[in-house]
Protein backbone atom coordinates (compact mmCIF):
# COMPACT_ATOMS: atom_id res chain seq x y z
CA UNK A 1 0.00 0.00 0.00
CA UNK A 2 1.64 3.26 -1.12
CA UNK A 3 1.63 6.72 0.44
CA UNK A 4 -0.54 7.86 -2.49
CA UNK A 5 -3.14 5.21 -1.59
CA UNK A 6 -3.13 6.49 1.97
CA UNK A 7 -3.54 10.12 0.88
CA UNK A 8 -6.72 9.17 -1.00
CA UNK A 9 -8.05 7.36 2.07
CA UNK A 10 -6.91 9.90 4.72
CA UNK A 11 -9.76 12.47 4.42
CA UNK A 12 -12.32 9.76 5.24
CA UNK A 13 -10.55 8.44 8.40
CA UNK A 14 -12.38 9.39 11.63
CA UNK A 15 -10.81 10.64 14.88
CA UNK A 16 -12.66 7.90 16.77
CA UNK A 17 -11.77 4.56 18.40
CA UNK A 18 -11.90 1.50 16.18
CA UNK A 19 -10.19 -1.52 14.63
CA UNK A 20 -8.28 -1.49 11.32
CA UNK A 21 -7.28 -4.40 9.06
CA UNK A 22 -4.50 -4.57 6.45
CA UNK A 23 -5.33 -6.89 3.52
CA UNK A 24 -2.90 -8.34 0.93
CA UNK A 25 -3.28 -9.00 -2.82
CA UNK A 26 -4.89 -12.41 -2.14
CA UNK A 27 -7.61 -10.69 -0.09
CA UNK A 28 -6.20 -12.19 3.13
CA UNK A 29 -6.13 -10.13 6.33
CA UNK A 30 -2.47 -9.89 7.34
CA UNK A 31 -2.74 -7.54 10.35
CA UNK A 32 -5.44 -6.42 12.80
CA UNK A 33 -4.88 -3.43 15.06
CA UNK A 34 -6.91 -1.26 17.44
CA UNK A 35 -6.71 2.48 18.04
CA UNK A 36 -8.08 5.20 20.34
CA UNK A 37 -7.93 7.47 17.31
CA UNK A 38 -8.07 5.68 13.95
CA UNK A 39 -6.76 8.61 11.89
CA UNK A 40 -3.71 9.21 14.10
CA UNK A 41 -2.85 5.52 14.38
CA UNK A 42 -3.12 4.74 10.66
CA UNK A 43 -1.25 7.91 9.67
CA UNK A 44 1.73 6.72 11.77
CA UNK A 45 2.35 4.06 9.12
CA UNK A 46 2.63 6.67 6.35
CA UNK A 47 4.24 9.70 8.04
CA UNK A 48 7.34 11.59 6.93
CA UNK A 49 9.65 9.63 9.28
CA UNK A 50 11.08 6.38 8.04
CA UNK A 51 9.67 3.29 9.68
CA UNK A 52 11.97 2.00 12.39
CA UNK A 53 10.90 -1.65 12.20
CA UNK A 54 11.62 -3.76 9.13
CA UNK A 55 8.44 -5.80 9.77
CA UNK A 56 6.36 -2.63 9.65
CA UNK A 57 7.88 -1.75 6.27
CA UNK A 58 7.13 -5.25 5.04
CA UNK A 59 3.52 -5.03 6.27
CA UNK A 60 2.88 -1.75 4.44
CA UNK A 61 4.60 -3.08 1.31
CA UNK A 62 2.52 -6.30 1.25
CA UNK A 63 -0.81 -4.62 2.02
CA UNK A 64 -2.94 -3.47 -0.92
CA UNK A 65 -6.05 -2.47 1.00
CA UNK A 66 -7.06 -1.13 4.41
CA UNK A 67 -10.43 -1.55 6.10
CA UNK A 68 -11.59 -0.20 9.45
CA UNK A 69 -14.53 -0.43 11.85
CA UNK A 70 -15.54 2.43 14.16
CA UNK A 71 -16.69 1.52 17.70
CA UNK A 72 -17.97 3.44 20.70
CA UNK A 73 -15.14 2.99 23.22
CA UNK A 74 -11.54 1.79 23.46
CA UNK A 75 -12.84 -1.24 25.42
CA UNK A 76 -15.06 -2.15 22.44
CA UNK A 77 -12.05 -1.79 20.12
CA UNK A 78 -10.03 -4.18 22.31
CA UNK A 79 -12.86 -6.72 22.33
CA UNK A 80 -13.30 -6.59 18.53
CA UNK A 81 -9.53 -6.80 17.93
CA UNK A 82 -9.28 -9.82 20.22
CA UNK A 83 -12.15 -11.57 18.40
CA UNK A 84 -10.71 -10.89 14.92
CA UNK A 85 -7.20 -12.06 15.85
CA UNK A 86 -8.58 -15.36 17.19
CA UNK A 87 -10.73 -15.86 14.12
CA UNK A 88 -8.33 -14.74 11.36
CA UNK A 89 -4.90 -15.38 12.94
CA UNK A 90 -3.21 -12.68 10.84
CA UNK A 91 0.37 -13.21 9.78
CA UNK A 92 1.82 -10.06 11.32
CA UNK A 93 0.03 -10.19 14.67
CA UNK A 94 1.58 -11.72 17.76
CA UNK A 95 2.21 -15.47 17.27
CA UNK A 96 1.44 -17.88 20.09
CA UNK A 97 3.98 -20.66 20.64
CA UNK A 98 1.54 -22.87 22.51
CA UNK A 99 1.21 -26.17 20.68
CA UNK A 100 1.17 -28.27 23.86
CA UNK A 101 -1.81 -30.49 24.63
CA UNK A 102 -2.63 -30.50 28.33
CA UNK A 103 -4.57 -32.91 30.51
CA UNK A 104 -8.18 -32.27 31.57
CA UNK A 105 -10.33 -34.09 34.11
CA UNK A 106 -13.83 -34.62 32.77
CA UNK A 107 -17.04 -35.27 34.70
CA UNK A 108 -19.06 -37.04 32.01
CA UNK A 109 -22.56 -35.86 31.15
CA UNK A 110 -24.43 -39.10 31.83
CA UNK A 111 -26.48 -40.85 34.49
CA UNK A 112 -24.11 -41.78 37.33
CA UNK A 113 -21.24 -39.74 35.77
CA UNK A 114 -17.71 -41.11 35.42
CA UNK A 115 -14.64 -38.99 36.21
CA UNK A 116 -11.44 -39.55 34.18
CA UNK A 117 -8.52 -37.98 32.27
CA UNK A 118 -8.83 -36.63 28.72
CA UNK A 119 -6.82 -34.52 26.30
CA UNK A 120 -9.80 -33.69 24.09
CA UNK A 121 -12.56 -31.25 24.99
CA UNK A 122 -15.90 -32.01 23.32
CA UNK A 123 -19.05 -29.92 23.41
CA UNK A 124 -21.13 -32.79 24.82
CA UNK A 125 -22.47 -31.15 27.97
CA UNK A 126 -19.79 -32.73 30.17
CA UNK A 127 -17.85 -30.65 32.72
CA UNK A 128 -14.14 -30.24 31.91
CA UNK A 129 -11.66 -29.08 34.54
CA UNK A 130 -8.17 -27.86 33.70
CA UNK A 131 -6.09 -27.82 31.68
CA UNK A 132 -3.53 -29.22 34.09
CA UNK A 133 0.00 -28.29 33.06
CA UNK A 134 1.31 -31.10 35.28
CA UNK A 135 -0.06 -34.59 34.65
CA UNK A 136 1.47 -35.61 37.99
CA UNK A 137 -0.62 -33.00 39.85
CA UNK A 138 -3.75 -33.99 37.95
CA UNK A 139 -3.18 -37.64 38.88
CA UNK A 140 -2.89 -36.71 42.57
CA UNK A 141 -6.23 -34.88 42.37
CA UNK A 142 -7.93 -37.81 40.62
CA UNK A 143 -6.50 -40.29 43.13
CA UNK A 144 -7.79 -38.26 46.11
CA UNK A 145 -11.23 -38.04 44.43
CA UNK A 146 -11.38 -41.83 44.02
CA UNK A 147 -10.21 -42.30 47.59
CA UNK A 148 -12.83 -39.92 49.04
CA UNK A 149 -15.78 -40.85 46.83
CA UNK A 150 -16.40 -44.34 45.55
CA UNK A 151 -17.51 -43.74 41.95
CA UNK A 152 -17.88 -46.09 39.04
CA UNK A 153 -15.21 -46.61 36.37
CA UNK A 154 -17.20 -48.81 33.97
CA UNK A 155 -18.82 -47.49 30.78
CA UNK A 156 -22.16 -49.32 31.16
CA UNK A 157 -25.36 -47.56 30.15
CA UNK A 158 -26.91 -47.15 33.61
CA UNK A 159 -30.31 -46.01 32.46
CA UNK A 160 -33.21 -46.53 34.85
CA UNK A 161 -34.74 -49.01 32.41
CA UNK A 162 -31.56 -51.14 32.30
CA UNK A 163 -31.14 -51.14 36.08
CA UNK A 164 -34.79 -52.07 36.71
CA UNK A 165 -34.46 -54.89 34.16
CA UNK A 166 -31.47 -56.26 36.18
CA UNK A 167 -29.23 -56.27 33.13
CA UNK A 168 -26.04 -55.96 35.18
CA UNK A 169 -24.23 -57.79 37.96
CA UNK A 170 -21.78 -56.42 40.52
CA UNK A 171 -18.13 -56.57 39.42
CA UNK A 172 -14.76 -56.80 41.15
CA UNK A 173 -14.71 -53.02 41.82
CA UNK A 174 -17.69 -53.49 44.15
CA UNK A 175 -16.12 -56.42 45.96
CA UNK A 176 -12.88 -54.54 46.63
CA UNK A 177 -14.96 -51.56 47.81
CA UNK A 178 -14.02 -49.11 45.05
CA UNK A 179 -17.63 -48.72 43.87
CA UNK A 180 -21.02 -48.90 45.62
CA UNK A 181 -22.71 -50.64 42.65
CA UNK A 182 -25.28 -48.14 41.32
CA UNK A 183 -25.63 -50.62 38.41
CA UNK A 184 -27.74 -52.91 40.65
CA UNK A 185 -29.39 -50.06 42.60
CA UNK A 186 -27.26 -50.53 45.73
CA UNK A 187 -26.64 -46.77 45.55
CA UNK A 188 -29.32 -44.22 44.64
CA UNK A 189 -28.94 -41.57 41.96
CA UNK A 190 -29.43 -38.79 44.56
CA UNK A 191 -26.58 -40.07 46.74
CA UNK A 192 -24.31 -40.46 43.71
CA UNK A 193 -25.11 -36.96 42.39
CA UNK A 194 -24.28 -35.45 45.79
CA UNK A 195 -20.82 -37.06 45.54
CA UNK A 196 -20.42 -35.62 42.03
CA UNK A 197 -21.25 -32.13 43.37
CA UNK A 198 -18.49 -32.47 45.96
CA UNK A 199 -16.06 -33.79 43.33
CA UNK A 200 -16.73 -30.70 41.22
CA UNK A 201 -15.97 -28.55 44.27
CA UNK A 202 -12.57 -30.23 44.65
CA UNK A 203 -11.82 -29.79 40.96
CA UNK A 204 -12.69 -26.10 41.26
CA UNK A 205 -10.28 -25.84 44.19
CA UNK A 206 -13.12 -25.24 46.66
CA UNK A 207 -12.15 -27.53 49.52
CA UNK A 208 -14.25 -26.00 52.32
CA UNK A 209 -17.68 -27.20 51.02
CA UNK A 210 -16.28 -30.74 50.72
CA UNK A 211 -14.94 -30.64 54.29
CA UNK A 212 -18.34 -29.42 55.51
CA UNK A 213 -20.04 -32.26 53.60
CA UNK A 214 -17.76 -34.92 55.16
CA UNK A 215 -18.22 -33.43 58.67
CA UNK A 216 -22.01 -33.59 58.24
CA UNK A 217 -21.71 -37.24 57.18
CA UNK A 218 -19.64 -38.02 60.30
CA UNK A 219 -22.22 -36.33 62.54
CA UNK A 220 -25.26 -38.01 60.93
CA UNK A 221 -23.58 -41.46 61.04
CA UNK A 222 -22.73 -41.00 64.72
CA UNK A 223 -26.31 -40.00 65.53
CA UNK A 224 -27.55 -43.19 63.91
CA UNK A 225 -24.92 -45.13 65.91
CA UNK A 226 -23.22 -46.18 62.65
CA UNK A 227 -19.75 -45.78 64.11
CA UNK A 228 -17.92 -47.76 61.43
CA UNK A 229 -19.38 -45.51 58.72
CA UNK A 230 -18.54 -42.43 60.81
CA UNK A 231 -14.93 -43.65 61.12
CA UNK A 232 -14.78 -44.16 57.38
CA UNK A 233 -15.91 -40.57 56.73
CA UNK A 234 -13.42 -39.33 59.34
CA UNK A 235 -10.57 -41.07 57.48
CA UNK A 236 -11.69 -39.46 54.25
CA UNK A 237 -11.79 -36.03 55.90
CA UNK A 238 -8.24 -36.55 57.19
CA UNK A 239 -7.09 -37.53 53.68
CA UNK A 240 -8.66 -34.36 52.27
CA UNK A 241 -7.02 -32.19 54.95
CA UNK A 242 -3.68 -33.89 54.19
CA UNK A 243 -4.12 -33.18 50.44
CA UNK A 244 -4.97 -29.54 51.17
CA UNK A 245 -1.88 -29.21 53.37
CA UNK A 246 0.29 -30.41 50.48
CA UNK A 247 -1.18 -27.75 48.17
CA UNK A 248 0.68 -24.44 48.01
CA UNK A 249 -1.32 -22.29 50.41
CA UNK A 250 -0.69 -18.60 49.77
CA UNK A 251 -3.06 -16.78 52.11
CA UNK A 252 -6.59 -17.80 53.02
CA UNK A 253 -7.62 -14.13 52.97
CA UNK A 254 -6.88 -13.98 49.20
CA UNK A 255 -9.86 -15.52 47.47
CA UNK A 256 -10.09 -16.44 43.76
CA UNK A 257 -7.58 -14.49 41.68
CA UNK A 258 -5.29 -14.79 38.64
CA UNK A 259 -1.69 -13.56 38.77
CA UNK A 260 0.22 -12.53 35.63
CA UNK A 261 3.65 -11.12 34.93
CA UNK A 262 5.63 -10.55 31.71
CA UNK A 263 9.23 -10.43 30.53
CA UNK A 264 9.99 -9.06 27.08
CA UNK A 265 13.08 -9.73 24.94
CA UNK A 266 14.11 -8.76 21.42
CA UNK A 267 11.91 -11.18 19.45
CA UNK A 268 10.02 -13.01 22.19
CA UNK A 269 7.88 -12.23 25.21
CA UNK A 270 7.17 -14.64 28.09
CA UNK A 271 4.16 -14.53 30.44
CA UNK A 272 3.78 -16.42 33.73
CA UNK A 273 0.35 -17.32 35.14
CA UNK A 274 -0.68 -18.47 38.62
CA UNK A 275 -4.26 -19.55 39.41
CA UNK A 276 -5.28 -18.94 43.04
CA UNK A 277 -8.48 -20.46 44.49
CA UNK A 278 -9.42 -20.00 48.17
CA UNK A 279 -5.91 -18.82 48.97
CA UNK A 280 -4.20 -21.89 47.41
CA UNK A 281 -2.13 -22.12 44.23
CA UNK A 282 -3.91 -24.80 42.19
CA UNK A 283 -2.44 -24.32 38.69
CA UNK A 284 0.24 -22.46 36.76
CA UNK A 285 1.44 -22.00 33.20
CA UNK A 286 3.99 -20.14 31.11
CA UNK A 287 3.23 -18.70 27.69
CA UNK A 288 5.63 -17.83 24.86
CA UNK A 289 4.72 -15.04 22.44
CA UNK A 290 6.67 -14.41 19.23
CA UNK A 291 6.65 -10.72 18.49
CA UNK A 292 5.72 -9.53 15.03
CA UNK A 293 4.53 -5.94 14.90
CA UNK A 294 3.28 -6.14 18.49
CA UNK A 295 6.21 -5.04 20.63
CA UNK A 296 4.23 -2.99 23.17
CA UNK A 297 4.60 -4.89 26.46
CA UNK A 298 1.23 -3.73 27.83
CA UNK A 299 -0.59 -4.97 24.73
CA UNK A 300 1.26 -8.29 24.82
CA UNK A 301 0.37 -8.74 28.50
CA UNK A 302 -3.29 -7.90 27.86
CA UNK A 303 -3.38 -10.39 24.96
CA UNK A 304 -1.84 -13.13 27.14
CA UNK A 305 -4.22 -12.47 30.07
CA UNK A 306 -7.29 -12.75 27.83
CA UNK A 307 -5.92 -15.89 26.17
CA UNK A 308 -4.92 -17.70 29.39
CA UNK A 309 -8.11 -16.86 31.30
CA UNK A 310 -10.13 -18.29 28.44
CA UNK A 311 -7.87 -21.34 28.15
CA UNK A 312 -8.11 -22.17 31.87
CA UNK A 313 -11.82 -21.28 32.02
CA UNK A 314 -11.06 -18.77 34.76
CA UNK A 315 -13.84 -16.59 36.16
CA UNK A 316 -11.73 -15.21 39.01
CA UNK A 317 -12.99 -11.68 39.79
CA UNK A 318 -9.49 -10.31 40.49
CA UNK A 319 -6.43 -10.09 38.25
CA UNK A 320 -3.06 -9.26 39.86
CA UNK A 321 -0.57 -7.66 37.44
CA UNK A 322 2.66 -5.61 37.60
CA UNK A 323 1.01 -2.56 35.95
CA UNK A 324 -2.30 -1.28 34.58
CA UNK A 325 -3.49 -2.88 31.32
CA UNK A 326 -6.69 -2.72 29.30
CA UNK A 327 -8.61 -6.02 29.40
CA UNK A 328 -11.53 -7.44 27.44
CA UNK A 329 -13.30 -8.64 30.61
CA UNK A 330 -14.61 -6.34 33.31
CA UNK A 331 -12.56 -7.56 36.30
CA UNK A 332 -10.90 -5.99 39.32
CA UNK A 333 -7.33 -5.10 38.33
CA UNK A 334 -4.82 -5.01 41.19
CA UNK A 335 -1.26 -3.63 40.93
CA UNK A 336 0.16 -4.47 44.40
CA UNK A 337 3.08 -2.52 45.86
CA UNK A 338 3.50 -4.56 49.06
CA UNK A 339 1.91 -7.34 51.10
CA UNK A 340 0.73 -10.85 50.21
CA UNK A 341 -0.42 -9.97 46.70
CA UNK A 342 2.99 -8.43 45.92
CA UNK A 343 4.57 -11.67 47.13
CA UNK A 344 2.34 -13.57 44.68
CA UNK A 345 3.55 -11.32 41.87
CA UNK A 346 7.16 -11.94 42.96
CA UNK A 347 6.48 -15.69 42.93
CA UNK A 348 5.18 -15.46 39.35
CA UNK A 349 8.29 -13.48 38.32
CA UNK A 350 10.54 -16.08 39.94
CA UNK A 351 8.72 -18.89 38.08
CA UNK A 352 9.10 -16.98 34.83
CA UNK A 353 12.81 -16.44 35.42
CA UNK A 354 13.40 -20.17 35.95
CA UNK A 355 11.23 -21.05 32.94
CA UNK A 356 13.33 -18.84 30.64
CA UNK A 357 16.61 -20.17 32.09
CA UNK A 358 15.43 -23.78 31.60
CA UNK A 359 14.34 -23.03 28.05
CA UNK A 360 17.75 -21.59 27.16
CA UNK A 361 19.47 -24.55 28.79
CA UNK A 362 17.31 -26.98 26.78
CA UNK A 363 18.14 -25.11 23.56
CA UNK A 364 21.86 -25.30 24.34
CA UNK A 365 21.62 -29.02 25.11
CA UNK A 366 19.72 -29.58 21.89
CA UNK A 367 22.50 -27.85 19.98
CA UNK A 368 25.15 -29.91 21.77
CA UNK A 369 23.34 -33.21 21.26
CA UNK A 370 24.32 -33.43 17.63
CA UNK A 371 23.92 -36.95 16.28
CA UNK A 372 26.82 -38.77 14.67
CA UNK A 373 24.98 -38.63 11.33
CA UNK A 374 24.62 -34.84 11.57
CA UNK A 375 28.31 -34.52 12.44
CA UNK A 376 29.41 -36.71 9.49
CA UNK A 377 27.16 -34.91 7.00
CA UNK A 378 28.35 -31.49 8.18
CA UNK A 379 31.96 -32.66 7.78
CA UNK A 380 31.16 -33.89 4.27
CA UNK A 381 29.41 -30.61 3.43
CA UNK A 382 32.54 -28.76 4.54
CA UNK A 383 35.00 -31.11 2.76
CA UNK A 384 33.11 -30.95 -0.54
CA UNK A 385 32.26 -27.24 -0.14
CA UNK A 386 28.54 -27.90 -0.67
CA UNK A 387 25.83 -25.29 -0.14
CA UNK A 388 23.44 -27.77 1.46
CA UNK A 389 23.70 -30.73 3.82
CA UNK A 390 23.95 -33.99 1.80
CA UNK A 391 21.11 -35.75 3.59
CA UNK A 392 20.25 -37.82 0.47
CA UNK A 393 23.24 -39.41 -1.40
CA UNK A 394 23.22 -41.86 -4.33
CA UNK A 395 26.11 -43.90 -5.74
CA UNK A 396 26.38 -45.74 -9.10
CA UNK A 397 28.53 -48.69 -10.17
CA UNK A 398 28.69 -50.86 -13.34
CA UNK A 399 29.40 -54.61 -13.48
CA UNK A 400 30.15 -56.91 -16.45
CA UNK A 401 32.61 -59.66 -17.39
CA UNK A 402 33.95 -59.28 -20.94
CA UNK A 403 30.78 -57.46 -21.89
CA UNK A 404 28.41 -60.26 -20.85
CA UNK A 405 25.32 -59.55 -18.77
CA UNK A 406 26.12 -55.84 -18.23
CA UNK A 407 24.28 -54.43 -15.20
CA UNK A 408 24.50 -51.39 -12.94
CA UNK A 409 23.47 -50.53 -9.40
CA UNK A 410 22.31 -47.41 -7.61
CA UNK A 411 22.52 -47.42 -3.81
CA UNK A 412 20.85 -44.75 -1.71
CA UNK A 413 21.98 -43.39 1.68
CA UNK A 414 19.76 -41.14 3.76
CA UNK A 415 20.99 -39.43 6.89
CA UNK A 416 24.37 -41.18 6.39
CA UNK A 417 22.79 -44.66 6.50
CA UNK A 418 21.81 -47.15 3.76
CA UNK A 419 18.17 -46.90 2.68
CA UNK A 420 17.89 -50.35 1.11
CA UNK A 421 14.27 -49.99 0.09
CA UNK A 422 15.44 -47.25 -2.31
CA UNK A 423 18.24 -49.31 -3.96
CA UNK A 424 17.80 -49.82 -7.71
CA UNK A 425 19.14 -52.41 -10.22
CA UNK A 426 19.59 -51.74 -13.94
CA UNK A 427 20.00 -54.13 -16.87
CA UNK A 428 21.98 -52.27 -19.53
CA UNK A 429 19.73 -52.11 -22.60
CA UNK A 430 21.29 -49.80 -25.20
CA UNK A 431 25.01 -50.57 -24.96
CA UNK A 432 26.71 -53.33 -26.94
CA UNK A 433 29.98 -54.65 -25.56
CA UNK A 434 32.01 -53.59 -22.51
CA UNK A 435 31.58 -49.80 -22.66
CA UNK A 436 31.55 -48.47 -19.08
CA UNK A 437 31.16 -44.82 -20.11
CA UNK A 438 28.10 -45.48 -22.27
CA UNK A 439 26.63 -47.76 -19.58
CA UNK A 440 27.06 -45.02 -16.96
CA UNK A 441 25.34 -42.52 -19.25
CA UNK A 442 22.40 -44.87 -19.72
CA UNK A 443 21.73 -45.60 -16.03
CA UNK A 444 22.21 -41.99 -14.89
CA UNK A 445 19.84 -40.83 -17.64
CA UNK A 446 17.22 -43.45 -16.78
CA UNK A 447 17.45 -42.73 -13.04
CA UNK A 448 17.17 -38.94 -13.07
CA UNK A 449 14.86 -38.58 -16.05
CA UNK A 450 12.37 -40.68 -14.11
CA UNK A 451 12.83 -38.77 -10.83
CA UNK A 452 12.41 -35.50 -12.72
CA UNK A 453 9.25 -36.67 -14.51
CA UNK A 454 7.74 -37.97 -11.25
CA UNK A 455 8.73 -34.77 -9.43
CA UNK A 456 10.39 -36.99 -6.81
CA UNK A 457 13.06 -35.70 -4.37
CA UNK A 458 16.51 -35.47 -5.93
CA UNK A 459 19.71 -36.35 -4.04
CA UNK A 460 21.94 -33.52 -2.88
CA UNK A 461 25.05 -35.58 -3.78
CA UNK A 462 25.73 -38.25 -6.44
CA UNK A 463 28.88 -40.38 -6.25
CA UNK A 464 30.22 -42.15 -9.37
CA UNK A 465 32.42 -45.20 -8.73
CA UNK A 466 35.20 -44.44 -11.18
CA UNK A 467 37.64 -41.81 -12.32
CA UNK A 468 37.38 -38.77 -14.59
CA UNK A 469 35.99 -40.68 -17.60
CA UNK A 470 33.02 -42.17 -15.76
CA UNK A 471 32.39 -38.84 -14.02
CA UNK A 472 32.43 -36.86 -17.29
CA UNK A 473 29.94 -39.29 -18.86
CA UNK A 474 27.56 -38.89 -15.90
CA UNK A 475 27.97 -35.09 -15.81
CA UNK A 476 27.08 -34.84 -19.51
CA UNK A 477 23.70 -36.44 -18.74
CA UNK A 478 23.14 -34.33 -15.60
CA UNK A 479 23.69 -31.18 -17.71
CA UNK A 480 21.37 -32.43 -20.47
CA UNK A 481 18.64 -32.90 -17.85
CA UNK A 482 19.27 -29.39 -16.44
CA UNK A 483 20.14 -30.70 -12.97
CA UNK A 484 23.75 -29.48 -12.65
CA UNK A 485 22.73 -26.73 -10.20
CA UNK A 486 20.55 -29.02 -8.10
CA UNK A 487 22.92 -31.99 -7.73
CA UNK A 488 26.57 -32.07 -6.62
CA UNK A 489 28.37 -34.75 -8.65
CA UNK A 490 31.69 -36.35 -7.67
CA UNK A 491 33.73 -39.36 -8.74
CA UNK A 492 35.98 -41.50 -6.54
CA UNK A 493 39.02 -43.13 -8.14
CA UNK A 494 39.95 -46.54 -6.77
CA UNK A 495 43.75 -46.30 -6.69
CA UNK A 496 44.45 -43.36 -4.37
CA UNK A 497 40.89 -42.60 -3.25
CA UNK A 498 41.00 -39.21 -5.01
CA UNK A 499 37.77 -37.24 -5.28
CA UNK A 500 37.13 -35.67 -8.71
CA UNK A 501 34.71 -32.88 -9.60
CA UNK A 502 33.29 -32.40 -13.12
CA UNK A 503 35.41 -30.24 -15.46
CA UNK A 504 38.23 -30.08 -12.89
CA UNK A 505 41.40 -32.06 -13.60
CA UNK A 506 42.88 -31.53 -10.13
CA UNK A 507 41.55 -34.09 -7.63
CA UNK A 508 40.63 -33.42 -4.00
CA UNK A 509 42.46 -35.48 -1.39
CA UNK A 510 40.40 -35.87 1.78
CA UNK A 511 42.19 -36.90 4.97
CA UNK A 512 42.18 -40.72 5.13
CA UNK A 513 40.81 -40.54 8.69
CA UNK A 514 37.99 -38.19 7.73
CA UNK A 515 34.47 -39.45 8.47
CA UNK A 516 33.23 -38.00 5.18
CA UNK A 517 35.77 -40.06 3.15
CA UNK A 518 34.79 -43.17 5.09
CA UNK A 519 31.16 -42.54 4.21
CA UNK A 520 32.01 -42.11 0.50
CA UNK A 521 34.01 -45.37 0.63
CA UNK A 522 31.05 -47.10 2.31
CA UNK A 523 28.80 -45.86 -0.50
CA UNK A 524 31.26 -47.06 -3.17
CA UNK A 525 31.70 -50.50 -1.55
CA UNK A 526 27.95 -50.95 -1.09
CA UNK A 527 27.28 -50.01 -4.74
CA UNK A 528 29.97 -52.45 -5.86
CA UNK A 529 28.59 -55.27 -3.68
CA UNK A 530 25.05 -54.68 -4.90
CA UNK A 531 26.13 -54.58 -8.57
CA UNK A 532 28.25 -57.76 -8.30
CA UNK A 533 25.42 -59.67 -6.56
CA UNK A 534 22.94 -58.62 -9.24
CA UNK A 535 25.44 -59.54 -12.00
CA UNK A 536 25.98 -63.03 -10.56
CA UNK A 537 22.24 -63.60 -10.30
CA UNK A 538 21.74 -62.56 -13.93
CA UNK A 539 24.65 -64.67 -15.14
CA UNK A 540 23.39 -67.77 -13.30
CA UNK A 541 19.87 -67.25 -14.55
CA UNK A 542 21.04 -66.81 -18.12
CA UNK A 543 23.36 -69.85 -17.90
CA UNK A 544 20.52 -72.08 -16.69
CA UNK A 545 18.15 -70.58 -19.19
CA UNK A 546 20.67 -71.23 -22.02
CA UNK A 547 20.94 -74.95 -21.17
CA UNK A 548 17.17 -75.38 -21.45
CA UNK A 549 16.72 -73.15 -24.47
CA UNK A 550 19.15 -75.38 -26.43
CA UNK A 551 16.40 -78.02 -26.43
CA UNK A 552 14.39 -77.82 -29.67
CA UNK A 553 10.97 -76.29 -29.06
CA UNK A 554 11.89 -74.69 -25.68
CA UNK A 555 11.93 -70.93 -25.57
CA UNK A 556 12.83 -68.44 -22.83
CA UNK A 557 9.30 -68.34 -21.37
CA UNK A 558 9.10 -72.13 -21.07
CA UNK A 559 12.57 -72.30 -19.50
CA UNK A 560 11.64 -69.56 -17.03
CA UNK A 561 8.40 -71.35 -16.14
CA UNK A 562 10.26 -74.62 -15.43
CA UNK A 563 12.98 -72.94 -13.38
CA UNK A 564 10.39 -71.04 -11.37
CA UNK A 565 8.48 -74.24 -10.64
CA UNK A 566 11.37 -76.64 -9.94
CA UNK A 567 14.34 -74.37 -9.09
CA UNK A 568 17.17 -75.90 -11.14
CA UNK A 569 17.99 -78.00 -14.23
CA UNK A 570 19.12 -80.85 -11.97
CA UNK A 571 15.69 -81.06 -10.34
CA UNK A 572 13.94 -80.79 -13.74
CA UNK A 573 16.03 -83.79 -14.91
CA UNK A 574 14.79 -85.83 -11.92
CA UNK A 575 11.09 -85.21 -12.64
CA UNK A 576 8.82 -87.64 -14.49
CA UNK A 577 7.12 -86.75 -17.76
CA UNK A 578 3.79 -86.62 -15.90
CA UNK A 579 5.16 -84.10 -13.36
CA UNK A 580 6.65 -81.89 -16.10
CA UNK A 581 3.48 -82.24 -18.14
CA UNK A 582 1.41 -80.57 -15.39
CA UNK A 583 3.49 -77.37 -15.96
CA UNK A 584 4.18 -77.28 -19.73
CA UNK A 585 2.05 -80.02 -21.32
CA UNK A 586 2.79 -83.72 -21.99
CA UNK A 587 4.19 -83.42 -25.52
CA UNK A 588 6.86 -80.84 -24.62
CA UNK A 589 7.55 -82.66 -21.35
CA UNK A 590 8.49 -85.82 -23.31
CA UNK A 591 10.94 -83.83 -25.47
CA UNK A 592 12.63 -82.17 -22.48
CA UNK A 593 12.80 -85.35 -20.37
CA UNK A 594 14.31 -87.35 -23.24
CA UNK A 595 16.89 -84.64 -23.98
CA UNK A 596 17.99 -84.14 -20.37
CA UNK A 597 18.31 -87.86 -19.61
CA UNK A 598 20.61 -88.62 -22.56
Amino acid sequence: MTTEDYKELAPQLPHEPGVYRYIDAKDVVIYVGKAKNLKKRISSYFGEKKHQAFKTKTLVKNAVKLEYTVVETEQDALLLENTLIKKLQPRYNVALKDGKTYTYIVVKNERFPRVFFTRQVWKDGSSYFGPYTSKYRARIILDIIKKLFKIRTCSLDLSQKNIEASKFKVCLEYHIKNCLAPCVAYESEEEYDEKIRQIKNILKGQIKPVKDYLKSKIASSAELLEFEKAQLYKERLEALVDYQAKSTVVNSSIKDSDVFTIRSEEDMAYVAYLKIVDGALINSDNLELKKNLNDNEDELLAFAINYLREKFHSIAPEVIVPREVLLVENVQLTVPQRGDKKQLLDLAQKNLKYFILQKRKDEMNKTKKQTSAERILKTMQSDLEMDVLPFHIECFDNSNIQGTNPVASCVVFKNAKPSKKDYRKFNIKTVVGPDDFASMKEVVYRRYKRLKEENAPLPQLVVIDGGKGQLSAAYEIIKDLGLEKKITLIGIAKRLEEIYFPEDSIPLYINKKSESLKLIQHLRNEAHRFAITFHRDQRSKNALGTELTQIPGVGEKTAEKLLTEFGSVKKIREKTIQELGLVIGTKLAEVISTYLKK
